[in-house]
């Protein structure tokens, strides 16, 4: 039973393998396979994102990310400074598992591949009032329970990307249900939400 499990576990994964990259090329809106804060900015508008929030969020995320996802250089002399910075701090898609941080919930492996398991746990786990969602203080109990010992950099990482997916995404009766999240996590929600948004200004 437990081989088959995770059988099919593994299967889950190797199908899903490109979730990651679903996920962070919404804001890829050139699809140039870079995403720049500008890029990132106006990902965040196009869900309904206000514009304080979507400045930090570019700076934030680019500015944490870019170096983790370039890849390094084969020069000599570059080699010995590390990876070239780069003032428009770009992040390169095809790169973004080398940016997954610690104190997550590993719904993403390293190979940044969707793994169900996981994914189900956040509610086994965590939904205590509803099976299917989340409360803000049951997605606090989750943040508290992923945390890593003095991994601020992760803690910091993790509470952003909730919080604010919690704040954009919740219903109207203050839950972020399981669809919901599961759709950040395979790449759709964010196409669906700025397809919404379309729609909306269109019959206005």
């Amino acid at each position: 039973m437990a081989s088959s499990a995770l059988s099919s576990d593994t299967n889950q994964t190797d199908a899903n393998q490109d979730f990651l990259q679903k996920h962070v090329a919404f804001f890829d809106r050139n699809k140039d396979g870079l995403v720049y804060p500008w890029e990132t900015f106006q990902g965040f508008r196009a869900i309904g994102a206000g514009m304080l929030l979507s400045t930090v969020a570019s700076l934030f995320i680019n500015m944490g990310l870019s170096s983790k996802t370039r890849p390094v250089t084969l020069s000599l002399y570059l080699s010995l400074l590390g990876k070239w910075p780069s003032l428009l701090f770009p992040i390169e898609v095809k790169n973004i598992p080398k940016a997954k941080h610690t104190s997550d919930s590993g719904v993403y492996d390293s190979e940044g591949r969707f793994v169900q398991s996981k994914f189900e746990e956040i509610f086994k786990k965590h939904a205590h009032t509803h099976p299917d969602a989340l409360t803000s203080d049951e997605l606090s109990g989750l943040l508290k329970a992923n945390r890593e010992p003095k991994d601020y950099g992760g803690w910091i990482a993790a509470l952003s990307e909730w919080k604010i997916l919690f704040y954009l995404c919740k219903d109207e009766n203050g839950l972020l249900r399981k669809e919901t999240v599961r759709g950040v996590y395979d790449g759709s929600l964010f196409e669906h939400m700025e397809k919404e948004r379309q729609s909306v200004k269109k019959k206005a």
